[in-house]
């Protein structure tokens, strides 16, 4: 096999395992999902919640609007401003009411069902144990034990000196004596 046949078959299975990687997945049939969804939302928006506005004003949330610079005219053939400065805030009203529809249906109908089936399954697995945590002091003293051994065993005379000064510093910080030799801090 040579080189550019290993590479291509490298940047395939790399390119591959990108693919397949979940959040990669997800994210697609997140689009997906969110495109169809959306037209379900637009026309629920259009077809229940802009004629129940309705009732209270005009007919349609898109024809919502105030005059910032009085008088507005529109001229009614064109539906093209002729005097003043109009602001349209049901487009925006109708737009905020879609999205608060559908990040509602995605949260309580895909996000929350997901989050509970994760959690049963992890309490099925079980949580693995963790081993108990060990402390500093249980730590300096295998230190000091793991330093003392091999002073005592087939240590060295350079190795045993500076081990012998390792263990005395961590001695003199347990017994409080800042790290002056031969002062104890102990009342007797």
């Amino acid at each position: 096999m040579t080189t550019a046949e290993s590479e291509k078959k490298g940047l395939l299975t790399g390119f591959k395992e990108f693919l397949m990687r979940g959040n990669v997945v997800e994210l697609a049939v997140a689009v997906v999902v969110g495109t169809a969804f959306s037209k379900i939302v637009d026309s629920v928006v259009k077809g229940l919640i802009n004629p129940l506005v309705g009732a209270i004003g005009t007919k349609d949330l898109e024809e919502y609007r105030s005059c910032l610079k009085a008088p507005c005219q529109i001229d009614e053939s064109t539906g093209e401003v002729i005097k003043g400065v109009p602001i349209n805030w049901g487009p925006v009203l109708s737009a905020s009411l879609t999205f608060l529809i559908t990040a509602a249906v995605v949260y309580f109908l895909m996000i929350l069902p997901m989050t509970r089936y994760k959690e049963r399954l992890a309490a099925r697995k079980g949580t693995p144990e963790t081993p108990p945590e060990v402390s500093e002091i249980d730590l300096l003293t295998e230190i000091r034990d793991l330093l003392a051994t091999q002073r005592d065993g087939s240590a060295g005379p350079s190795a045993s000196g500076a081990l012998a000064g390792a263990q005395g510093s961590l001695g003199r910080q347990r017994d409080g004596s800042g790290g002056q030799p031969g002062v104890s801090t102990d009342k007797q």
